[in-house]
């Protein structure tokens, strides 16, 4: 077969526009000669044809546009949404071995302290163990942060009892005899570890930074030497050392444990309770609750009247501290205060790379700015593109009509 040659000359020929002063063509008509060709992309259309109506910025609609061959259209009828597909849940039926797993769980949710050591869990039990949380009343998540089996017990009496805890955490745990047990070393969690190591009569590895399958490692002797130690006991975990599970969610199967244990009859602490902390006073490093403003805050009265409303610590962008309205110690960044609270409330701060390097520690973060593009919308997980002087009168006047309050 033989195919026919192309002439150059006579294709542009084709294509040349009559009637103009100097040669013009137009590269969009097919040639005639062969009736075969492509024609040649028109970026302009196609991203006119992208662009959505009524917005007062361009803004463009990317998934909307189909390329054919031919001229571009827009598709304008509404596409089928499809729903992802649910993760697929790990089961592990016959596990070889259990690695417990003790969290504080404040207030039924896990802290990022005890996801720490759900991760440490999973390296120590690999793909033949399995992970068992043991909690003392509900916990949101077991599955997805890591858990295989979950060990459940009611809360009991509301009073505090460490020892009593302590004495049931041991019978459940002796009822499973798991092969390694941790705890996280925290205020509460610290306690518990040693109470029940006590009680239990083993040996306790406190304030792991390493956790592997061969071994767990602590720092000793101010820290001049490693002290090392088979797994195979209780241990405590320090916070930062294990990264979180970021594997498929596990079945977290609810697993009955009969505790014989019981309370001593007569408490030997009568009465406690926690004492909050005046939050304008806790220091930025331990603040729970975190509320800066940034340079896009011109009234500071009604952000210091906001921050006590929500009872928050307050902080302050780099900015606001080097001009002197924010003192020095709540400015919060890499070059202030790196933050470890649960959330973080951001007002008019667009997010230097600094201040997010100091707000990369939050579990939580709310930002309010007027620059849809500002980078600290990248990090938080809430964001309000609105005025923070608007924002901030309407969250005084919500919170006032909760609690009676209504001016």
């Amino acid at each position: 077969m033989t195919r026919l040659r192309r002439d150059p000359r006579a294709e542009r020929t084709a294509i040349q526009v009559a009637g103009a002063a100097r040669p013009r063509y137009d590269r969009t008509a097919r040639r005639s000669s062969s009736g075969s060709g492509r024609p040649r992309r028109d970026p302009r259309a196609e991203r006119a044809g992208q662009r959505v109506v009524g917005e007062a910025r361009p803004r463009f609609d990317l998934s909307q546009v189909i390329r054919v061959e031919g001229p571009v259209i827009a598709d304008t009828q509404p596409r089928a949404t499809t729903t992802p597909a649910p993760p697929k849940i790990l089961i592990l039926e016959d596990p070889a071995f259990l690695v417990a797993v003790v969290p504080d769980a404040p207030g039924g949710r896990l802290s990022a302290h005890d996801r720490q050591v759900l991760g440490a869990a999973r390296a120590l039990a690999g793909r033949e163990g399995a992970v068992a949380l043991l909690t003392l009343g509900a916990c949101e998540g077991p599955g997805p942060a890591g858990a295989d089996r979950w060990i459940r017990l009611d809360d009991g009496t509301e009073a505090y009892d460490p020892a009593g805890r302590a004495a049931r955490i041991a019978a459940a745990l002796g009822g499973v005899k798991p092969r390694h047990i941790l705890f996280p070393e925290s205020l509460d969690g610290g306690d518990l570890a040693r109470r029940v190591a006590v009680r239990m009569g083993e040996p306790l590895f406190t304030n792991a930074e390493v956790v592997a399958a061969n071994g767990l490692v602590r720092p000793a002797k101010g820290r001049r030497v490693e002290q090392r130690i088979a797994p195979g006991l209780l241990a405590t975990v320090a916070p930062d050392a294990v990264a979180d599970y970021a594997g498929p969610p596990r079945e977290a199967r609810p697993v009955a444990v009969e505790t014989e244990a019981a309370s001593p009859a007569k408490l030997q602490i009568l009465a406690a309770a926690r004492v909050p902390a005046d939050p304008a006073t806790v220091p930025l490093a331990l603040a729970e609750f975190v509320a800066s403003a940034g340079n896009g805050i011109t009234d500071l009265d009604t952000f210091r009247m906001l921050v006590a409303a929500l009872r928050a610590t307050p902080g302050a962008s780099r900015v606001l501290c080097d001009a002197g309205l924010m003192p020095r110690h709540t400015q919060v960044g890499a070059s202030g205060t790196v933050l470890a609270a649960t959330c973080y409330f951001a007002l008019g701060i667009s997010g230097a790379p600094q201040h997010l390097q100091g707000v990369a520690g939050c579990e939580h973060v709310v930002a309010v700015n007027t620059d849809l593009h500002a980078a600290m919308f990248e990090r938080a997980g809430l964001a309000i593109v609105q005025d923070a002087q608007i924002v901030m009168p309407a969250l005084l006047r919500l919170l006032a009509q909760e609690t009676g309050d209504t001016p």
